[in-house]
C-alpha cells in the first residue's frame, strides 16, 4: 500500500468517525426533543433529577424555563408516563396562559404560587386546529399569575385526589433552574 492510499484510508476512518458521532448527536438531542421523559437529560444524575411533591406523590419533572421550552411545552407527545411531567417556570410569577396547540394527548394543568395550587385546569384536550388562535387558553382570556404551572398525565389530579390549595414542594437541582437575570 503507498502513502496515498493510506492517507485515503485514515481520512476515510476519519470521515466515519466524523459521520458516526454528528450522527449519535443527533440522535440523543431528537430524543430529548421527542420528548423521551424517561431518559435522563445530559449532565443530570438520577438523584438530582427535578421532582415535585404532590400530597404523598413525587413526579418526575422536564423543566421548561426559557421561552423556546416554554413555547414548546410538551407539543407532540404522543404519551406521558403517569409519575412523568413537565414543569413551566415564571419567576418571578407573572399572569400566564396555556393552549393545547400542537398537543396531541389530555392533559391536566395545574397553576402554582407560592407553593400552593390556585388553579387546576383537568383533563385539557389536544387542540386539533392549525391555527393556533382557534385553540381554547388556559384560563380562558385574561392569564392567572403563577410562578409555576405544571402538566400531567389527564387524571392525574382526580386520581391522586389533587385539590386547588394543596401544598407542592420542588425539587429542582440547579442545573434545572433558570439562571437569574440581574
Amino acid at each position: 500500500m503507498n502513502l496515498s492510499s493510506r492517507n485515503t484510508d485514515v481520512g476515510l476512518k476519519v470521515a466515519i468517525l466524523l459521520i458516526i458521532g454528528v450522527s449519535a448527536l443527533f440522535a440523543a438531542s431528537r430524543g430529548e426533543s421527542a420528548g423521551r421523559a424517561s431518559d435522563t437529560p445530559a449532565g443530570v444524575t438520577p438523584s438530582s433529577v427535578p421532582t415535585v411533591k404532590i400530597g404523598a406523590d413525587v413526579v418526575k419533572l422536564e423543566v421548561a424555563a426559557t421561552p423556546e421550552e416554554i413555547e414548546r411545552g410538551l407539543m407532540y407527545r404522543t404519551s406521558l408516563a403517569e409519575d412523568q411531567g413537565m414543569v413551566f417556570l415564571f419567576h418571578p410569577p407573572k399572569a400566564v396562559n396555556f393552549w393545547m396547540y400542537h398537543t396531541l394527548i389530555p392533559l391536566d394543568m395545574l397553576f402554582v404560587k407560592n407553593d400552593k395550587i390556585v388553579k387546576i385546569f383537568a383533563n385539557a384536550q389536544p387542540c386539533h386546529s392549525e391555527n393556533p388562535h382557534d385553540c381554547v387558553t388556559y384560563p380562558p382570556g385574561k392569564g392567572l399569575e403563577a410562578s409555576e404551572v405544571i402538566e400531567l398525565q389527564a387524571g392525574y389530579a382526580a386520581k391522586h385526589n389533587v385539590k386547588e390549595g394543596d401544598s407542592v414542594s420542588f425539587e429542582l437541582p440547579a442545573v434545572a433552574a433558570p439562571s437569574a437575570k440581574p
